[in-house]
């Protein structure tokens, strides 16, 4: 006979604590003022607009390298999330002993499609292939309409070692 299910509520929390243990150790995350939505297995990164995140003040647009640090953090969450799923399934995850070190950079390229305006941003990324080693993830930034992004970024990580395929 089968163990009844967790009340959702104790896997909501479970699963929030694996996000906010996994962005808890990135201090840039918090100096942009980043902040991370959980659905599910989905992890949706916002950017609340700051006058700091400028970097024409002409346009206004947000700063190119604003820009790309927001799609690579995102990736990174994302990845090290979607790398963890099974662990806080289980109800392995119990602090940072439990998290993996952060997959490192090893490309990151950024396509610019149009100027980020001085408003929130948002950011979704999608694993491509994850592995023991290697790692492709896409990203994907928006604004108004999730339908128009402004900029995509495409990368590749090393895995921290342990890592399942």
């Amino acid at each position: 006979m089968r163990a009844p299910p967790e009340p959702v509520e104790v896997v909501k929390s479970r699963r929030d604590a694996a996000l906010a243990l996994i962005t808890g150790g990135v201090p840039y995350i918090g100096f942009l003022g980043m902040h991370f939505d959980r659905r599910g297995d989905e992890v949706t990164a916002l950017l609340p607009f700051q006058p700091m995140l400028i970097g024409n003040p002409a346009l206004p647009a947000l700063h190119g390298g604003v820009t790309a640090a927001f799609l690579e953090v995102t990736a990174i969450v994302s990845l090290c999330f979607v790398s963890l799923w099974q662990e806080i399934e289980a109800g392995r995850v119990a602090g940072l002993s439990g998290l993996p070190a952060l997959p490192k950079t090893i490309n990151f390229g950024v396509d610019y499609l149009r100027a980020g305006l001085p408003r929130d941003a948002y950011a979704r990324a999608r694993v491509n292939r994850i592995g023991r080693r290697y790692a492709s993830v896409q990203v994907e930034a928006w604004q108004d309409n999730v339908a128009r992004p402004f900029a995509l970024g495409s990368g590749r990580f090393v895995m921290a070692a342990g890592e399942a395929d």
